[in-house]
């Protein structure tokens, strides 16, 4: 009897496939690699954005003097204190009154810039540069020369109304009258800018609408208000969002403007003083309350936030029927 092994050579384990392990470190890199390429800026978000403001929080709940040495928790007095006290409503409306006063105009008139400087001019990309020349100009230059342009006694504004018989105003006695003088300060600096994002929207525009409304025989009127305005709908809406975060937090125009002995106030009676001058006044010089300051501070930040919100609101609902619909295709 005659027995019959198997002579086939013992099978060895099989190694794992290169082409799988890549596949899944490829699977695991698609999906975790846009976390870590984002993580840096939440991270430096996280130190100078999140933590200053929880920390600016939990020191509005306390009494605290930048002088002493003890911090007092005193939960909600401070923003009981400063909801009713006269020089922040006084503040408060000083920094509405400011804001709409520069924010519609320099909106409407970097509207307009922009369509102007999206047609065929001559010499466009000098033309483009030269409305950027007002926000790189320094500051405290601007105030300077603002300063004498609105001037009581010399000024070229009160010269110009006693030419045609008008009494001089007092630019910086007057609440509302320095409104507009610093209004007119920002609107120069900043109408050139918001011109130019406008115009870098406009030229993303296709022109195949342009040539079909043009066969249609709408003028540029029609096309502009038709076309243009609806499809720069959120580009007009970054711009009111920034418009009003810098508004609102006015403080460099309205304290360059006015001089004297406490300029921090805005004037003797307080005539344009800013939420962001009285924060400044109450936690630094001469009050040192910097507990009041951060509440003056939280305050801020919730009306910025809420005007902001209310700006995209009412953009959207005003631009909401406008937009021009496709045509299906047949």
């Amino acid at each position: 009897m005659t027995v019959q092994l198997d002579a086939r050579p013992p099978v060895a384990p099989k190694a794992d496939n290169p082409h799988r392990s890549s596949g899944r470190l490829s699977r695991l890199d698609t999906r975790f690699s846009p976390y870590l390429y984002i993580a840096p800026f939440f991270l430096l978000f996280a130190v100078f954005g999140v933590y200053p403001l929880a920390y600016t929080f939990w020191v509005s709940l306390h009494d605290w003097d930048l002088l002493g040495a003890e911090h007092p928790f005193v939960g909600a007095e401070n923003y009981t204190r400063l909801l009713a006290d006269a020089d922040f409503w006084h503040a408060l409306v000083n920094t509405l009154g400011i804001f709409v006063i520069s924010t519609v105009p320099q909106l409407l008139a970097a509207l307009w810039l922009a369509n102007l400087l999206n047609r065929g001019l001559r010499a466009r990309t000098g033309w483009r540069m030269a409305v950027l020349v007002p926000n790189v100009t320094s500051t405290a230059a601007v105030a300077i020369v603002f300063g004498v342009i609105f001037g009581r006694e010399f000024g070229m504004i009160n010269w110009l109304l006693d030419l045609v018989g008008l009494d001089a105003i007092g630019w910086k006695s007057n609440r509302f009258a320095s409104w507009v003088a610093i209004s007119a300060m920002v609107d120069w600096r900043w109408t050139g800018y918001n011109a130019l994002i406008l115009l870098a929207a406009m030229q993303a525009i296709p022109r195949d609408l342009y040539e079909s409304a043009s066969i249609d025989g709408a003028n540029r009127t029609r096309q502009f208000w038709s076309i243009t305005v609806p499809l720069l709908k959120p580009t007009i809406i970054f711009c009111a969002i920034i418009a009003t975060i810098g508004g609102l937090q006015l403080f460099t125009e309205p304290r360059l403007f006015h001089s004297g002995t406490n300029p921090i106030r805005g004037g003797p009676m307080r005539e344009s003083q800013t939420l962001t001058m009285y924060m400044f006044e109450n936690a630094f010089a001469p009050h040192y309350n910097f507990g009041y300051g951060s509440a003056v501070a939280w305050l801020l930040f919730a009306l910025i936030a809420i005007v902001a919100a209310v700006n995209v609101l009412l953009l959207r609902r005003l631009g909401g029927g406008n937009r021009p619909e496709k045509k299906a295709a047949r």
